[in-house]
This record gives C-alpha cells, structure tokens and sequence, in this order.
C-alpha cells in the first residue's frame, strides 16, 4: 500500500510540475489545475495505468491537452496496450470530445449519431433523393442487438451528409483497434464506441478545421499497428541525429497540416520511470454517446 501511495504522490507532483506546459496547450477556458485534478482522478480511478511506462503516461496527457479535451471518460479516455517494449498508456478522443470539435468548427448546424437495434423501426435509402428514419420500439419493449449505426450531419448553408454502417462493418473497424480488448470497446462504452465510429468515418467526409484534424490523428493513432522496428546495420560513418523537438514547436501532422503541440518534448523531462505490465481504461460513470471512429 505504502508503495502505491508513492507512486501516485510521485505522479501528481509530475503533472502539477508540468502545469505551465499544459497552460500553453489547453484553450483558455480549462484551467490547468482543473486538467491535472481531472488527470488524477482518472489514474485514481484506474490505479493500472500507473503500471504502464510512465513517459508514455505524461505524453498522453500533454497530447489531450493540445486537442483541448480533458480525460474525463467523455471527451476522452486513457487506454493502455502492450507493446514489445512493455505496456504503455495512448490517448483516445471519445465521442462527447469528436462532438464537441465538430461544433465548435463552426461549420455546422447540427450533428448527432445513433446506434440502431434489432428491433428498431430502421430505413435508409441513398442515391438522388437521400433520407434515414429511424424510430424507437415502444419504451416498455427490448430494442434487442445492435444491428448498426449512422450519423447525420447538416452543413450550415443547406447541405446534409449521412453515413450508416451495418454492425459488420463497425466489428471490422473494431479488430484493427490496438484496445480492442482493452479499452472502451468492452463493458458499457462499446455503443459509445459504435457511434464514435460511424460518426468519424462521417467527419472524414465534413469540412474539418486543423483541430479537429489534429482530434482524427490522435484517434487515428489507436487503429495503427505497432511499429516494427528495422534491424540495425554497423557501419563506419557518423550518424548524425536530429536535434529533439523544442516546446512549443509546431510539428507537421500526418496529413500535412501544423498541428501545435505546446510542449510535448517536457512532458518527458519531469521524470523517469520503468514500465510494468497493464491494460485498463479511463471510464466516467456517466458517459456521454461515443460515435465510432475510423
């Protein structure tokens, strides 16, 4: 018990250290103070990601602070994986958070995203003349499984994008997911997670500022498998290696745009930390609809 007490001491010292660096990232309206407690109470409520590498732990948070989302389990969620080099700690935007960059884009009128049951009322049709409906059971009836997802979207101007997804497909999306066995996938967050994915297959398709492309890649991240590294060659010449990432540095993101990353490269200087074995997630006991990402 002793030990875990340290631990966690040692954490929140870490993160309260590294407030100032969270200040630069996160928007104005979210307090570092409130970030870091909302941080510790996610790791107090999931004492296993203190088993994963450390660094990969500060390197989540400070990655959920540039997106501006807070690891509460509704905008987004630390999961951890294994990995050759050990269990290490990844962060995941959620449904509420995808939502919430979607509309704050400023480029839509309204976006929503439902899961849809065996014994729903459910029709969709495509081609010139799209539309989907989409009616509930009576309340005292069980809806059954789930048979699959869509999201709907109106841009402001006029225009209406639709997806649907038959749960086939959500399950494929699902396999390629590194915390397909251990993140939000398993328990009460996997509807969350069917309308995360729909909904981002969706938002590939919307206009998209650079933060929320910013949001995209780090989900994306999840669904990447691990990197396998390349047999190193001995040889005579000098390797010369490139200079390590300044705080406060934009970095390009994977597709192409600036993504600003406060200071990604101080998270890992607070601390050292040996990496122990774990898997686990960050749930809120009232979570908020999670679209399906891909």
């Amino acid at each position: 018990m002793t030990t875990a007490l340290t631990t966690i001491d040692e954490v929140r010292g870490t993160l309260t250290k590294m407030q100032p660096q969270f200040k630069l990232a996160l928007p104005a309206h979210v307090p570092p103070e409130k970030f870091v407690r909302i941080l510790m109470t996610a790791v107090q409520a999931t004492p296993k990601l203190l088993e994963a590498d450390r660094q990969s732990l500060y390197q989540a948070a400070m990655k959920s602070a540039a997106d501006g989302l807070v690891c509460d389990g509704r905008e987004a969620a630390l999961v951890t994986f294994n990995t050759k080099q050990g269990p290490v700690v990844q962060y995941m935007p959620m449904i509420a958070g995808i939502l919430k960059k979607v509309r704050n884009s400023g480029e839509l009128e309204s976006i929503s995203a439902q899961v849809v049951y065996e014994h729903d009322v459910f029709d969709f049709s495509f081609g010139d003349s799209e539309s989907i409906t989409h009616k509930w059971p009576a309340l005292s009836v069980d809806r059954g499984k789930p048979i699959g997802a869509y999201a709907i979207a109106h841009i402001k101007g006029g225009g209406i994008y639709r997806e649907v997804m038959t749960e086939a497909q959500i399950m494929k999306v699902r396999e390629v997911s590194r915390a397909k066995d251990s993140g939000p996938w398993n328990g009460p967050f996997a509807d969350e997670m069917r309308r995360k994915t729909v909904l981002r297959r969706l938002c590939k398709r919307l206009p998209m500022s650079t933060d929320l492309e910013s949001v995209m890649d780090a989900d994306d991240d999840i669904f990447q498998p691990e990197p396998v590294q390349a047999p190193v060659e001995r040889t005579e010449k000098t390797v010369v290696s490139e200079p390590a990432p300044v705080a406060g540095a934009v970095v390009p993101g994977k597709r192409g745009r600036p993504r600003a990353l406060a200071a990604v490269a101080a998270a890992a200087d607070p601390v050292t930390v040996q990496a122990d074995p774990v898997q686990s997630v960050v749930e809120s006991e009232n979570p908020a609809p999670v679209d399906d990402i891909i």
